[in-house]
């Protein structure tokens, strides 16, 4: 950047902020005072910024009339220009003037032109302390590096003050910061924009990027002092453009979007928002006549549905993938669902597309860590050096949580049931209730490790923006939440390649680990379901709310469909009852014997399997045992006993009840069980 010095007498006498004082030149004595005044061995260099000063004001006796000239000439010296040899040397030369005791404010054009303004080297010549330096001790307190917060400081207090004239960094507000993340967002719609910078993405990438991190760090830093009232978040200057719609179909779309926003999460209004977006913008491109969404019919919105599957997307050059279409259809049948519901005007009134109009998404089985990779795995977790990362993947193996709820634990996540056992508070962050499960002890060692570090941390509460609640979170650095990439995808990857769980890819060739956080997840629900966990259970732990999410663990992992089915179907299987004489035979005919490899869950019994087939219709008989479609294995002889102790019981009754016929089928099943253990080789009574 192009370093120069500018005054900072503008953060003295400082006029109004929102009614700013018209431009006017300070008193010809008082600037030479202040630059006869200065400590200097070169008097040739204070002479030279005398006449640099007349000369200013002679070009611009009105400084008012300095604002309205190019900014180009505003600035003086381009970028690539020589020191000496500048476009327009009287503004460039001047620029030590500009500011002095507040007669003036600058836009941020101006300074975004200008660059690197030593705007607190000329606050130290006057006398002025604006109070910078305390921001600088209270950034590095939170965790910043002492040069990275003394120039993000520095870089934002200046100009925030020589745009508003403030004199104190205690008046600065989140609307100030704000208002130059918008600048500079809008910077290169500026018409002279390209004699600053070659290109907006080369801005946006460089020294924007630079800027935005700046005024990150200090509205980290005031949002703990309490002058910002919001979470602060960093964010890129957005690429998107503003939704520009014909004026009737605009009013609508805005007037929905503020409506969702009121009840959906940022992120899904965004996905709301993109998906109306898009829809229009093929509109305008395919049928530009219709300005109105009344006119928009059902083929339209099948049209672009057909046009979104086939027409490649500028950032890939590939067509959207089926989950972002599904986002789309189902984000766009929402606003006329919506719309219509709430009898909005110039809108059909009714769902125009729905669910059955978008794509299908296959259900995927839960990827599960298996044991040998867990193995491998575990121990370079157990060495990884941050204790946050490690903290949080513990936390992730043995807990089952969502990276976002370990992200978001409170300090006071920790405690234990009666009997010692570790117990780990959850929020709801995508549920909305709260939930609380056992954690093994690695796990809340680690966890603690962390509560101890964390204990006496500066940082002022966050509000949570789903319940209001403010809470000391404990994946806390440099006064924010660590991101999950930090505590998630970083520290995985690295474990990863360090035991050669890898496959080929990445950014840098090294190879892609094969195993994520959220598998994690996935394991735990796994291994729950494989150990004969209840439903309930699952969905305590996971956090589920629905039934159908926690039944998908209940398919069992592979191994246990492997050890089922070979256990009836494989080579050599010992089996009895009437359906196994077809087995041992191959009397199945081979796509009967297909059917039951693919369904093969679906044929399980109390006592064993039904291999009755589909066209076969309905079974229509209650005593299985006798059916000739029942198998059973020796995996079963426990509850054939249970059940043959029961038939022999209800004989007994049946006895001295003087039902005879009720005794006599009784002692039928008990006769057919004990037949079914002898083909199994199994004895009648436990051994």
């Amino acid at each position: 950047m192009r370093g120069v010095t500018a005054s900072t007498a503008a953060l003295v006498a400082a006029p109004d902020p929102v009614h700013r004082q018209r431009p006017r030149h300070c008193p010809d004595g008082q600037y030479v005072t202040f630059v006869r005044g200065q400590n200097s061995f070169n008097h040739h260099y204070l002479n030279a910024k005398l006449r640099y000063y007349r000369a200013f004001r002679t070009r611009w006796p009105d400084l008012e009339a300095w604002f309205t000239e190019s900014l180009a000439e505003r600035t003086g010296r381009l970028p690539g220009e020589s020191f000496h040899r500048p476009s327009f040397s009287t503004s460039h030369r001047a620029r030590t003037y500009l500011g002095l005791r507040g007669y003036a404010t600058f836009d941020y054009r101006w300074m975004f032109a200008v660059g690197q303004l030593r705007v607190h080297d000329q606050a130290a010549l006057l006398g002025i302390d604006p109070g910078t330096q305390m921001l600088v001790e209270e950034a590095v307190a939170l965790g910043y590096n002492r040069p990275s917060a003394k120039q993000a400081m520095h870089w934002s207090v200046a100009r925030i003050a020589l745009h508003n004239g403030l004199t104190d960094v205690a008046d600065i507000t989140g609307d100030h910061v704000a208002e130059v993340l918008e600048a500079i967002r809008l910077f290169p719609e500026d018409p002279e924009f390209a004699s600053f910078y070659p290109s907006a993405q080369q801005f946006y990438e460089g020294p924007a990027k630079s800027w935005i991190t700046h005024l990150h760090q200090l509205e980290v830093v005031l949002f703990h002092r309490g002058q910002v009232a919001t979470q602060p978040r960093k964010l890129m200057p957005s690429w998107k453009p503003p939704l520009t719609l014909p004026p009737r179909m605009l009013a609508v779309a805005q007037k929905w979007l503020a409506a969702r926003k009121l009840t959906d999460a940022p992120s899904t209004v965004d996905k709301l928002e993109l998906a109306v977006r898009t829809f229009c913008r093929w509109l305008e491109a395919n049928h530009p006549a219709i300005t109105t969404f009344a006119d928009v019919t059902r083929d339209h919105c099948l049209g672009w549905i057909g046009h979104i599957a086939e027409a490649p997307t500028e950032k890939t050059g590939k067509p959207l993938g089926v989950m972002s279409r599904i986002q789309r259809i189902s984000g766009l049948s929402q606003f006329f669902r919506d719309t219509a519901l709430w009898q909005y005007p110039d809108v059909p009134g009714h769902t125009l597309i729905g669910a059955g109009d978008a794509p299908k998404f296959p259900q995927k089985v839960p990827r599960f860590i298996p044991d040998h990779e867990l193995d491998q795995l575990m121990p370079a977790i157990d060495a990884i050096a941050c204790p946050f990362q490690r903290a949080a993947l513990l936390v992730a193996r043995w807990s089952g949580a969502r990276r976002t709820e370990i992200q978001r634990l409170p300090m006071d996540c920790l405690d234990r049931y009666p009997d010692g056992t570790a117990r780990l508070r959850l929020s709801g962050r995508k549920t909305y209730k709260e939930r609380v499960v056992p954690l093994h002890e690695d796990a809340a060692t680690a966890l603690q490790n962390v509560i101890d570090l964390r204990r006496n941390a500066p940082e002022r509460p966050f509000t949570d923006e789903r319940t209001g609640e403010e809470i000391r979170y404990l994946f806390m650095s440099h006064g924010k939440l660590l991101s999950t990439f930090y505590l998630f995808e970083t520290p995985i990857q690295d474990a990863c390649k360090a035991v050669g769980l890898v496959r080929p890819g990445g950014r840098d060739g090294t190879g892609r680990g094969t195993v994520s956080a959220h598998r994690f997840r996935h394991t735990v629900g796994t291994q729950l379901a494989e150990r004969g966990a209840k439903l309930h259970t699952i969905m305590k732990v996971l956090g589920h709310t629905s039934v159908s999410m926690a039944l998908v663990y209940a398919q069992v992992s592979d191994q246990e469909v492997l050890r089922d089915y070979r256990a009836v179907l494989g080579p050599g299987a010992t089996i009895a009852g009437p359906a196994a004489e077809e087995l041992r035979n191959g009397a199945l005919p081979n796509a009967s014997v297909d059917w039951l490899k693919t369904n093969f869950f679906k044929t399980e019994l109390e006592l064993g399997r039904c291999l009755r087939l589909p066209a076969e219709g309905p079974c229509e008989c209650d005593l299985y045992l006798t059916c000739a479609k029942f198998v059973t294995t020796p995996e079963y002889a426990p509850w054939l006993r249970t059940r043959r102790r029961v038939e022999q019981t209800l004989a007994l009754d049946a006895a001295e009840r003087g039902w005879d016929r009720e005794v006599e089928r009784h002692r039928c099943t008990s006769q057919r069980i004990e037949k079914l253990l002898a083909d199994l080789n199994e004895p009648v009574e436990e051994l």
